[in-house]
């Protein structure tokens, strides 16, 4: 990655005249406590925040309830509809992005909170906050889950998953790369089994399909691989009744939402937990690495945004475009799709969201520059420092807004109405977040985390309002 000296300003200004450079090698000279507003990298809470509304793109369709059913009838209809045209972009352009985007941001924020801190004699270690702080994450997790009734939450496998990064804190970019591309690699081999072992269960049953046709005698294997194959495609279809069923529960009470998201909740922290592990952790090693050099604070070069931007978003929305047609036609046609198809879309899945992921950031840093939107990038940097609070927000929002205990829409909105109200979430917390800290030097979620990790109260409100600005 090209860096070098640039004409912006430091995006890190803070009363000590220290730079981000500064930082990453010598620390700061303070005690452990958290990041003072005026010592924030601002690049960093922006992109945070861009990633964060991203993610609501993703999770309204679980918040909503679009179900199977939604989506065979998008997929199979006409492809001129609103539902067709919102499902093609949101699935080209951010499906998994927005997460590997705040993976990589996440990974960047553990290492500046490793190395913004200087251990003092006799106190607790760097190791001890930084690992009580995430042992808070996983429990936050669970709250969100099984209190707040978001079954999609992802704090809980970002706390587990951090744990690995602080081994790694030091190492170099180039090392960090190497580590994520391994576990991009140990994703696609672990993905590669279940997808060789479907296809040859389809193998097995078209040849046993001929054997019949041809009249020849069957063998007890292939008359295995006759009834194993209908079982998988009706599994694969959407389940009318239990459809019903799951729609009428998230209608009803607090109890019978929680009892109806129970089984699935606890069977995605376990099944995640082993199988998302190489997806978070990927993009989390990329994240460090993309941090050391100077990427997301504003440190390199505009022709390398420039060039990255062009290669991110030229191959990946053509990747993106392909991946989504290639698991439309798996989802429609599984069969069909095995018999085409040696090796299935989703290899391209991690590629894909790496280049998006790098034109997502590269266009936010050129942005950013030019200063052509001053006032949004400044409210999206809000966000992102209170990206926290914002996370959990999200959830309290859509699960009182879709659920029985709540307004009740949950499974009333199409596909693309449902976009309608991430726009409405969007705009409310680009607005109350900048309100918010005008007043307070955190987002209230992220007062209690800080509280916690350093088992004292942290001071809220901002005491002189002629705190440096956020030099957005």
């Amino acid at each position: 990655m090209e860096t070098g000296n640039t004409n912006i300003p430091s995006p890190l200004p803070s009363a000590s005249g220290d730079t981000a450079e500064a930082i990453l090698q010598n620390g700061n000279t303070s005690s452990p406590r958290p990041v003072e507003k005026s010592d924030r990298i601002q690049t960093v809470d922006l992109i945070r925040g861009f990633a964060l509304l991203g993610i609501l793109l993703m999770n309204i369709p679980g918040f909503g309830g679009a179900d199977g059913f939604m989506y065979f009838n998008t997929l199979s209809g006409p492809h001129n509809t609103k539902d067709y045209m919102t499902m093609a972009v949101i699935f080209t352009f951010f499906d998994g992005t927005m997460r590997g985007l705040f993976s990589m941001i996440f990974g960047a924020g553990m290492v500046l909170f490793t190395m913004n801190k200087k251990e003092l004699p006799g106190g607790p270690s760097v190791a001890e906050y930084y690992y009580r702080r995430l042992l808070w994450l996983v429990l936050f997790g669970l709250f969100n889950q099984y209190v707040l009734l978001w079954f999609g939450d992802i704090l809980f496998f970002y706390g587990l998953m951090g744990m690995l990064l602080y081994a790694f804190r030091k190492s170099s970019p180039r090392f960090l790369w190497i580590l994520g591309f391994v576990c991009i690699g140990i994703g696609v081999f672990k993905s590669m089994g279940p997808y060789n072992e479907l296809r040859q269960t389809r193998i097995d049953y078209v040849s046993a399909k001929a054997a019949e046709k041809e009249k020849k005698k069957l063998t007890p294997e292939q008359e295995k691989a006759l009834n194993a194959w209908p079982e998988i495609e009706k599994n694969n279809k959407p389940d009318s009744v239990r459809s019903a069923e799951r729609i009428k529960e998230m209608r009803g009470s607090y109890a019978q939402v929680w009892n109806e998201l129970l089984p699935g909740s606890a069977g995605y922290e376990i099944g995640y937990t082993y199988e998302g592990l190489w997806d978070i952790l990927c993009m989390m090693f990329i994240g460090m690495a993309l941090f050391k050099v100077g990427f997301f604070s504003n440190q390199v070069r505009g022709s390398t945004y420039l060039l990255t931007l062009l290669l991110g978003y030229g191959v990946g929305i053509t990747l993106g475009y392909y991946f989504f047609k290639g698991i439309s036609n798996n989802f429609l046609h599984l069969g069909a799709y095995l018999d085409s198809y040696r090796v299935p879309h989703n290899i391209l899945y991690d590629f894909r969201r790496l280049l998006l992921c790098l034109g997502h950031t590269s266009l936010l840093m050129l942005v950013y520059r030019s200063k052509l939107v001053p006032w949004l990038m400044k409210a999206l940097a809000n966000v992102g420092q209170m990206a926290f609070t914002n996370y959990l927000v999200q959830s309290i929002i859509c699960t009182f807004f879709f659920y029985g205990y709540g307004f009740g829409n949950y499974h009333k909105l199409s596909f693309h109405q449902l976009y309608y109200v991430v726009f409405a979430i969007w705009i409310l917390q680009l607005i109350y977040s900048s309100i918010w800290l005008k007043y307070f030097r955190f987002g209230p979620f992220e007062w209690v985390w800080r509280s916690l990790t350093y088992w004292k109260k942290q001071p809220m409100k901002i005491e002189n309002q002629k705190v440096a600005s956020s030099g957005i």
